[in-house]
């Protein structure tokens, strides 16, 4: 008797599999003799892919810029966290532009306690917080 036993992938073996497959998409126009084959778009550089690779016909906005015409407000001003490696970090999020930093002080609502039915008292403290804003 043998027994076989298949496991689903990492969720990041997946993730990078997808990545690699993005990265290395070819860009094709539709053919002009019967408009169902799909042709590389610079036949320069004719790449020949399967039918397991990644084909697209347009460019994706660059959402890093604003562009109204496709609704994309960039990162310009955004708020991110120099220490993530993930995409609310400043390195992905401002796009290589860089970062700000800054200290700003904000009035906050703090050491709340619930006074006897249907009130809580609040003291107003001053915090001092460290910010980075995308360039």
């Amino acid at each position: 008797m043998r027994t076989c036993v298949r496991r689903v992938p990492t969720f990041v073996d997946v993730g990078a599999r997808l990545k690699a497959r993005f990265d290395d998409a070819v860009r094709v126009t539709v053919s002009n003799d019967d408009g169902r084959r799909l042709h590389p778009a610079d036949s320069r550089t004719y790449q020949p892919y399967t039918d397991e690779d990644l084909v697209y016909s347009q460019d994706s906005p660059d959402y890093c810029r604003r562009n109204r015409r496709v609704g994309s407000l960039g990162t310009r001003g955004r708020l991110c966290d120099p220490r993530s490696m993930d995409f609310g970090g400043c390195d992905i999020l401002c796009c290589g532009r860089g970062y700000r930093t800054k200290k700003v002080t904000i009035v906050e609502n703090c050491r709340c306690r619930f006074h006897w039915c249907c009130e809580v008292v609040c003291q107003t403290c001053f915090v001092t917080k460290t910010i980075h804003k995308c360039r």
